[in-house]
């Protein structure tokens, strides 16, 4: 295994968003104390000191993950499908990018095609590379609305390939591949042997597209496949990032049981505070409370970000995120893409508003930045009222790509 390349995204969040005051970069569905969750919960008996036993003894635990917090994930991937998703289906990891890197490290090996949906987070085509698989991006246009063509995944089949990667909903875009489109990718990799994984990690935070839409997109493990994937985390739709939870799911147990032997080499167990915590967050009571939260948050912060572009569609563009934290808006002047990283290191040096790059997701999006708009309310307001400031008196002066 070679060292992957530099985590472009992850290199400049490390960087800028400690010492942003308006982190509009930000992926996370605005995070929330311990004392928030237990307020959003029907439970109004319990008290913040409940969700941890402190005479608990703080051992491994159970390895794979504690009943309680696997029970309550196969609830939510049993609801309106025939067959219930089994607990014993799902492994806990440290977040989802454990999950997605476990998943790379127990399945593939020297050799193996690759498909990825892109642009999509770099983790889910530099890890497989570096693993020595062949890689091929299944490229979306924001011309078709970021939906990538399903005639163009067919002529890339190869014999040796292993393994199609999704992102659902897709970040940095915000849109979402379609029930229709989910079905046709189901069929043609049942009748490949083709392993799926779906990066479902903004899953279901769904503002832009509800259940009653009939394109409305289910869980890649709803659609009757067993080799399928689902890999998801408490980050982005449910607020606690610092709760390091993530999770492995599949209908296929011998794909869990080689990703729990691939995770005796690097997990062990996750820490039990933070499962029970999690295993509270997604627990009935809560749960509902909790998502119809950041599901207002994120249509109210979209409503002021839609017009921040409507008022500068002579320079900004986008196609409206339907879904998670995240849009992909390209800047211009003069029909040119402006520098984006010009942009987002003197933005954030004179209004201290954070933006990220768009080709820290590829070289070919220069212009674009990415903005993650489910911050606080104000947080957001604020913010893209400095960019507007900014707009007026500096953005003329910024460096374009010829």
């Amino acid at each position: 295994m070679a060292p992957p390349p530099p985590f472009a995204v992850e290199q400049w969040m490390d960087e800028y968003e400690t010492t942003a005051k308006y982190n509009i970069a930000e992926t996370c569905c605005a995070s929330i104390s311990i004392n928030e969750l237990v307020s959003l919960s029907e439970n109004k008996q319990i008290q913040p000191s409940d969700l941890i036993d402190l005479s608990a003894v703080q051992n491994y635990g159970e390895i794979r993950g504690s009943p309680g917090l696997r029970s309550n994930l196969s609830r939510l991937y049993s609801s309106k499908v025939g067959t219930p998703l089994p607990p014993d289906n799902i492994l806990i990891t440290p977040g989802a990018i454990a999950a997605n890197f476990l998943v790379f490290y127990a399945l593939l090996k020297p050799g193996d095609h690759v498909i990825c949906h892109y642009p999509t987070y770099q983790q889910l085509y530099s890890v497989p590379t570096s693993l020595g698989a062949d890689v091929d991006l299944w490229r979306s246009e924001p011309e078709d609305k970021w939906l990538p063509d399903f005639e163009h995944l067919k002529a890339m089949i190869k014999e040796n390939t292993r393994m199609i990667i999704l992102n659902n909903p897709q970040n940095p875009t915000g849109q979402v591949l379609p029930r229709s489109l989910l079905h046709k990718i189901i069929d043609l990799a049942e009748s490949k042997g083709i392993t799926i994984l779906s990066d479902e990690v903004y899953r279901p935070l769904f503002h832009g597209i509800t259940p009653m839409d009939a394109e409305f997109p289910p869980s890649i493990l709803s659609l009757g496949y067993a080799n399928t994937i689902a890999t998801g985390s408490l980050s982005k739709a449910y607020s606690l990032a610092g709760v390091r939870v993530g999770w492995i799911a599949s209908r296929n147990r011998s794909i869990i049981e080689q990703c729990a032997q691939a995770r005796d080499y690097t997990t062990i167990s996750v820490s039990q505070i933070d499962q029970q915590i999690a295993s509270f967050a997604l627990s009935p009571e809560t749960l509902h409370s909790l998502l119809g939260r950041n599901i207002q948050l994120a249509k109210a912060n979209l409503e002021l970000l839609e017009r921040f572009v409507v008022k500068h569609d002579e320079y900004c563009s986008w196609v409206k995120p339907v879904a998670g934290t995240t849009a992909f808006v390209k800047f211009t002047r003069d029909g040119k893409p402006i520098d984006a990283r010009t942009l987002c290191t003197t933005l954030q040096e004179k209004t201290s508003v954070m933006f990220l790059p768009g080709d820290c997701f590829g070289e070919e999006w220069k212009g674009y930045v990415r903005i993650g708009y489910v911050n606080r309310t104000e947080v957001i307001k604020e913010g893209l009222e400095e960019v507007r400031k900014f707009m007026r008196k500096e953005y003329d002066d910024l460096p374009l790509f010829e």
